[in-house]
């Protein structure tokens, strides 16, 4: 579950840095400037809290991870995870830095004040409000598609193996 919701994280990030455009990476560092119009269009676009779960959730894959060994320690466990996701908690800047260099080595610093523009027009503002319902939708629709596209794929590879004489 928690895997799920971490690859969930990581395809969410892909689709950030992706719904931004195509931009190709800069050799020089960015400025200052781009980097803060970077984060501006970070929080526009709400990818400062999508990455909120993620300290919690590695704080509780390791604290599971010693529970699988030893179940007795789950007190003690428990009371580390708590402190652990405080004081990691603390460090989710650091992410974000990143994250807005990322974005400042793609993209000038006119093009992140275009992007800025777009997300407070009344079009961009529904971008972002119809967007998670769609990307939840796609998501949907894709595995619909393939979970249909595999049994296709079985059945034809049972056929064939059954032409070969071997029955799957």
């Amino acid at each position: 579950m928690l895997y799920r919701k971490l690859v969930g994280i990581a395809c969410a990030v892909g689709l950030v840095v992706a719904g931004l455009g195509s931009g190709s990476v800069r050799a020089q560092q960015p400025s200052a400037g781009a980097v803060a119009l970077s984060k501006e269009v970070m929080e526009i676009k709400g990818a400062v809290k999508m990455f909120d779960p993620l300290v919690p959730g590695v704080v509780e894959q390791a604290k599971h991870l010693f529970l699988q060994t030893n179940p007795n320690l789950s007190k003690e466990l428990n009371e580390v995870a708590a402190t652990l996701r405080t004081e990691f908690g603390a460090r989710r800047g650091e992410l974000n830095e990143q994250l807005a260099r990322s974005y400042a080595q793609r993209f000038t610093e006119q093009e992140l004040k275009d992007t800025l523009a777009f997300y407070r027009s009344p079009l961009g503002k529904k971008l972002l409000i119809e967007e998670p319902a769609f990307v939840d939708q796609t998501m949907s629709l894709a595995q619909n598609w393939a979970n249909k596209l595999s049994e296709e794929v079985i059945g034809r590879m049972r056929a064939e193996m059954k032409k070969k004489g071997h029955n799957l």
